[in-house]
Order: C-alpha cells, then sequence, then structure tokens
C-alpha cells in the first residue's frame, strides 16, 4: 500500500470516527468536542493540499513505505 492511500484512509476514518463520537443521536457518543477534530481534519487536509506538507507523510517516509506513481488510479 502506498503511502498516499494510506493517508486518504486514515483521515477518512478519523473524519467518520469523530462523527460517531461527536453526533448526540451516535450509539457511541461521548461529547460534542469531538467534532472539534473533525474540523481539525479537514483543516489539515485543505492545508495539505495548498502547501503539500503532511506530517504523517514524512513519517511513513522515513519508515520506508513507498510513494505512488503520481495518477489517482494507483
Amino acid at each position: 500500500m502506498t503511502i498516499e492511500r494510506v493517508i486518504r484512509i486514515m483521515a477518512g476514518f478519523f473524519v467518520l470516527l469523530s462523527l460517531a463520537l461527536g453526533y448526540q443521536g451516535s450509539p457511541i457518543f461521548v461529547s460534542e468536542w469531538f467534532l472539534a477534530f473533525t474540523a481539525f481534519v479537514g483543516l489539515n487536509l485543505l492545508q495539505s493540499g495548498f502547501t503539500g506538507f503532511c506530517p504523517p507523510e514524512k513519517l511513513m517516509e522515513k519508515m520506508g513505505m513507498k510513494r505512488s506513481n503520481g495518477s489517482c488510479g494507483s
């Protein structure tokens, strides 16, 4: 699995989990403050799109994970 794919999976997982933990109608509701984490993930994705800087990407690179060839289909 490539770094880009793992980053997308992580971001999607964190958004869905934080929504489930922050939405009052959810069976696993904890606190509305988890919605702030949803916003944080969204802002991080936005800044990463503009700047190209993503801390988890750098960490995974150092761990030896491979990068994709740049196409969306890989």
